[in-house]
């Protein structure tokens, strides 16, 4: 479903000052129906292993893959979900106005695309405030709205950056009851999250990264004994900061 090898990406700084590396031979699989959680401190390179993926940047050197093809293949978006961190979308539309959008854009029927808008917008409480601008959303209500756009074209592949950002604990709860069914429903989910206790209780494997540099790969449970520690949470903690010493 995701295969990068040997995946190298930069980016240039000012005039005359050398080039950073954001990520270092990285490589690793996602496999259908399973649920990575990519983790690590801020400047890991999470966000640039997302950002390759959706091609918005292209790598350096080695090779990405989804669905077999390379991420510029267009015929690959109807069949990926993007949920990012922060989105951008105009204040004045409402929740409904991007689902019109986002219908169209994948080829959606209407019939299906009311179904699937409404059966979300319920589950998610915002089915009360679906014709209101977006500008009158809380960071929460946003999110949430965001997660609904996300899943509205039925993907195979879901892309989630920072899913619980900005939700109160109900949000919170809510969005990871969903992340959860979605994957006993066969979903193949690539989760990128600072909430590690979440990450913990979600996903199959963890890909761990440091500066740019791969670090563990793996079960949580395969980190925590790695580490002699009594969760990931504590063995992430462990494991970076004696990486962090070395440095």
């Amino acid at each position: 479903m995701i295969q990068f090898e040997n995946v190298c990406k930069s980016y240039t700084q000012d005039l005359f000052k050398p080039s950073v590396a954001a990520l270092k031979d990285i490589s690793f699989f996602l496999k259908k129906g399973h649920c990575l959680g990519l983790i690590g401190a801020n400047g890991a390179g999470k966000s640039t292993c997302i950002r390759l993926l959706m091609d918005f940047i292209r790598p350096d050197t080695g090779t990405i893959r989804l669905f077999g093809s390379p991420p510029k293949d267009c015929s690959t978006r109807t069949n990926i979900g993007y949920l990012p961190e922060v989105a951008s979308f105009p204040a004045n539309l409402t929740v409904l106005d991007i689902i019109a959008f986002t219908g169209i854009s994948c080829d959606i029927p209407k019939a299906e695309m009311d179904k699937r808008s409404e059966k979300f917008l319920v589950l998610l409480d915002l089915w009360g405030v679906r014709r209101r601008p977006l500008r009158t959303f809380s960071k929460g209500m946003q999110q949430r709205a965001n997660f609904v756009i996300a899943l509205i074209n039925d993907p195979d592949l879901l892309i989630l950056d920072e899913p619980m950002s900005g939700l109160d604990p109900l949000g919170r709860a809510k969005i990871f009851d969903l992340i959860f069914n979605l994957k006993k429903s066969g979903k193949t989910i690539l989760f990128c999250s600072h909430i590690l206790e979440d990450v913990d209780r979600l996903v199959d494997n963890i890909l761990l990264l440091h500066k740019g540099k791969k670090l563990f790969y793996g079960t949580p449970q395969e980190l925590s004994a790695q580490e002699n520690k009594a969760s990931m949470a504590e063995a992430f903690i462990s494991f970076v900061g004696k990486e962090g010493a070395n440095d």
